[in-house]
């Protein structure tokens, strides 16, 4: 008996990317448990992950690629070789390139696995050589990520872990006891030491549950607040005048800005009592070591980088960005990205094996929907990896439409038979991590992880980086740079500055220009043009960004004439502990322990409707419509009603489609986000 025992990082789009050791024994993964040693994760796995041995070797895995033999969305396929798989993907994307040219093919894909080669590798070099389409911006990062740059030049900002010496720390739009969870006891300690916490959401959380302060606006809402927070401080002299003349540009213009944006003017759109907001903005201004904590659910709002904008802003006009524990905390993978990690060196290829091909069309990747069936110049081919869009993109009703179009042709890899698959002409089988190399920059925290391989691949299944170098050979592209190895490639991304034996040995290591208790922006040190942070968009403005920050009502917002429609604010929260986004919510052990989707209305709203829990009632809007059971909580404020998010068709019963069919794609002010949260519905009885 051979056991093998190596170290890796879990792959899911998640801040935590906890360390793990993966056991193997004969070749058949055995075990995967939490490492440790590693300073993050601590040794502990979610529940999601610690069945991963389970999803690793389960009898509906995707094995052997397939090729589509019933109709589109039908599931009916038959087994295929490789060779003949790749085949009918050259021929068929030749022909679309020979037709209509090669911007009617499209790849997509998302952070299905976000590892440094994992996720895109060489694909943009693949598909720049094939002249395709190509997407731009995130549903989950890009607005946010944006907004933040407005302000600092970068989307750099606070360790979330210096919240261990806030003394307020704000949780703004983020869950963090279920989706941060190896975050929460650096949270718990400073609140036993004094410090207060504060949860800003629209729903009462199980985060909520334990704060000091739950402030529950209205959804889309948080613009206003945070001009109301400003005004306050400024107008009442809660700045930090010599940090402000040392290491800011704008403040003069910016007070005048929000010199009506009073508590008082905020309240009716935000659903919150003036006093509310103002004492939020006193305790901000006189708490130096006071951490905004922002993640990704304010961000799904037209409005959501303009919110990180401002959010943003709040720590440069109090000055806490000098003081331990304070600070704006978003993602912090941009630190690693700084010197250690160049997260595009791979995927950058592209402009060395086709410098001519940069001018292509881009579409925006959340909106898919609209790219599959709104085109004047359609799409024609698809390839899709690295996520589930049917489910996962808002406005999944139209992604559904494209896909059952007769003249797409679309290639899947995939893990499993997912609601996207389903769709696919062609399917090839993708390995799990505990089969491939790869590294992790992690974004809820500062150390990278490696990730080794327990086994081989199961079947005929292959990694992201095998099924690219494979393709590019079907297609007669013989460029080095398609063909490098794994090890090659995360050699391109790590470069010098990190030790990648040390890295494989230990199985994490700590971003380098990011030491223990260090205040990035203590001394100004902004990557702007100037150094200095922007509180009018200096650098910005020529790209699109407005001068200065304003409260914009829009089309499925507070006071929008769909509101005498549609007057219920749509809330698709993560509530479930097993599963991710759409992964596992299909598997025994994860969705069957979950509560089965479900509508859940304020006592108020359920009361004006004549509903009562266990009824059946339609919510809806001009976009889908969904039939569910009826569930009365008490974590919802009247105007807000919540539908689980992440499920997979079937577990949706006899109800047609998912709850992003009701969901917004358009675009987000600026940075190419979507508008998940900007979703107006009503509900009526069945």
């Amino acid at each position: 008996m051979t056991t093998l025992e190596v170290l890796g990082t879990c792959h899911h789009d998640c801040p935590d990317s906890c360390g793990w050791i993966a056991t193997s024994i004969d070749g058949v993964l055995d075990s995967v448990k939490g490492n440790p040693n590693h300073p993050y994760s601590k040794g502990e796995l979610c529940p999601k992950v610690t069945k991963f041995v389970g999803r690793v070797n389960h009898a509906d895995r995707l094995l052997k690629p397939l090729i589509r033999t019933g109709s589109k969305g039908s599931g009916e396929f038959r087994e295929a070789t490789w060779d003949e798989a790749l085949a009918a993907v050259v021929s068929e994307f030749n022909r679309v390139r020979e037709t209509f040219g090669g911007e009617a093919i499209l790849p997509w894909w998302s952070a299905g696995t976000q590892g440094l080669i994992q996720n895109t590798a060489t694909s943009n070099a693949l598909f720049a050589l094939l002249g395709s389409s190509k997407q731009y911006g995130s549903v989950c990062g890009a607005a946010s990520g944006f907004g933040m740059a407005t302000v600092y030049g970068d989307a750099l900002g606070s360790d979330p872990l210096q919240a261990e010496h806030s003394d307020q720390i704000i949780l703004w739009g983020t869950n963090t006891r279920l989706t941060n969870r190896h975050l929460w006891p650096t949270i718990q300690q400073a609140q036993k030491r004094g410090a207060k916490v504060i949860v800003i959401d629209p729903i009462k959380t199980i985060t909520a549950d334990k704060a000091d302060q739950h402030i529950q606006p209205l959804p889309g809402t948080d613009v206003a607040i945070l001009l109301a927070i400003i005004n306050v401080l400024i107008a009442e002299d809660f700045v930090d005048h010599e940090y402000i003349a040392a290491h800011a540009l704008g403040f003069d213009e910016l007070a005048a800005h929000v010199v009506d944006n009073t508590p008082e003017w905020a309240a009716p759109f935000c659903g919150l009592e003036p006093a509310v907001i103002r004492d939020l903005a006193r305790s901000i201004g006189s708490i130096p070591a006071t951490m905004i904590r922002g993640l990704i659910g304010v961000e799904h709002h037209f409005s959501g980088p303009t919110m990180y904008r401002l959010s943003a802003m709040i720590p440069v006009l109090t000055g806490s960005h000098k003081t331990l524990g304070g600070g704006f905390a978003r993602s912090v993978g941009s630190w690693a990205e700084v010197d250690d990690v160049d997260t595009g060196a791979v995927a950058g290829l592209a402009s060395v094996v086709a410098p001519e091909a940069g001018d292509r069309r881009s579409l925006r990747q959340p909106a898919l929907g609209e790219s599959l069936t709104k085109l004047d110049d359609p799409i024609h081919a698809l390839f899709l990896w690295n996520g589930n869009p049917i489910l996962s993109m808002p406005d999944s009703a139209a992604v559904r439409r494209g896909l059952e179009r007769d003249d797409l042709f679309t290639v899947v890899s995939e893990q499993f038979m997912t609601d996207t698959a389903r769709y696919a002409d062609v399917i090839f089988p993708a390995a799990m991590e505990t089969e491939m190399i790869d590294v992790m920059p992690a974004w809820g925290h500062l150390w990278i992880g490696w990730n080794e391989p327990a086994t081989a691949p199961l079947g005929d299944a292959v990694a992201n980086t095998e099924l690219f170098r494979r393709l590019a050979t079907a297609f007669g592209f013989d460029h080095p740079e398609l063909h490098l190895t794994d090890i090659e490639q995360v050699q391109m991304g790590l470069g010098d500055h990190i030790d990648i034996d040390a890295l494989r040995r230990d199985g994490f290591v700590r971003v380098t220009n990011f030491p223990e208790n260090h205040l990035p922006y203590a001394d100004g040190g902004f990557p702007t043009p100037s150094g200095k942070a922007e509180l009018v968009a200096e650098s910005f403005e020529a790209v699109g960004v407005s001068r200065l920050p304003e409260w914009i009502p829009v089309a499925e917002g507070p006071g929008s004439p769909q509101m005498d429609q549609y007057p219920l604010f749509l809330q698709t929260p993560k509530k479930a502990t097993r599963f991710l986004n759409t992964s596992y919510s299909d598997l025994p052990a994860h969705a069957d322990r979950e509560t089965p989707p479900h509508i859940e209305l304020d006592q108020v709203d359920a009361e004006v409707r004549g509903l009562v829990a266990g009824d059946v009632a339609r919510v809806f809007n001009d976009r889908a419509s969904l039939v569910l059971p009826v569930a009365i909580s008490d974590r919802l404020r009247p105007g807000v009603v919540s539908v689980p998010w992440g499920y997979v068709d079937a577990a949706y019963g006899d109800a047609a489609g998912s709850v992003n069919d009701l969901t917004n794609a358009a675009d987000t002010e600026f940075g190419a986000g979507s508008n998940y949260g900007d979703t107006l519905v009503q509900v009526e009885p069945v």
